[in-house]
């Protein structure tokens, strides 16, 4: 359930093309500014604004006022960025996502639907088609001793090369208010984290996580 087609379904980002060429999602990460830089730059002009040096954003985008854009980014059709959201760069928002209120996304692909709508911290992330992360929730991408970062399976370890590594969203995923997940999470598709959880490693695809110790299988 690690393969990127396992996580996402591709038709739901403009990025589609770009992960089919990652067994792996998380190999993504490190070329994503430069991916973000030429694909910004075939988008069509009369679609697209370039509103800043390397910073498209769709006509049909709402982008408030105090919000920044950093380059690169890219917005699509009928996303909502919203007050104070903090864009860092290296970020693609996909169609009908939304970024709220003192939100701060970084090098991450945000699929089409995704709502990360108060007050939460995406980085070295990709959140798969219509996840959504309740109030608060955050991804840890950095690892307490600095180290690099390892996804620690069942039976395998998957040495990811990274320093930095938030988590891996699958489709569908509901994270639940002020969760924190750890470096080199990965949740599977239709999957649900309890509120106030610190979340590691692997989560099923259609689970519930209620804690390190109850993660059931939905019914």
């Amino acid at each position: 359930m690690l393969k990127t087609t396992d996580l996402f379904d591709l038709k739901f980002t403009l990025a589609n093309e770009y992960l089919k060429t990652f067994d792996y999602p998380w190999n993504a990460l490190s070329g994503l500014k430069l991916f973000i830089e030429k694909l910004g730059r075939s988008l069509d002009k009369n679609e697209y604004f370039e509103v800043d040096s390397s910073v498209w954003v769709h006509k049909s985008a709402k982008v408030d006022s105090s919000a920044f854009l950093g380059a690169p980014c890219i917005v699509c059709e009928n996303a909502e960025i919203r007050h104070c959201a903090f864009v860092r760069g290296s970020v693609l928002i996909g169609k009908n996502c939304v970024v709220g209120n003192s939100t701060e996304l970084k090098n991450a692909i945000l699929f089409d639907g995704v709502q990360v709508p108060h007050y939460n911290y995406v980085g070295d992330s990709i959140l798969g088609h219509k996840a959504h992360m309740g109030a608060g929730s955050i991804t840890s991408n950095v690892k307490s001793d600095k180290g690099l970062v390892v996804i620690k399976g069942i039976d395998k370890i998957y040495n990811t090369g990274l320093k930095k590594l938030g988590v891996m969203l699958g489709d569908y995923v509901e994270v639940g208010c002020n969760t924190v997940l750890n470096p080199g999470v990965v949740v599977g598709k239709h999957s649900n984290i309890y509120p106030l959880s610190s979340v590691r490693g692997i989560i099923p695809s259609n689970s519930i996580y209620k804690s390190s110790v109850e993660i059931v299988s939905k019914t």
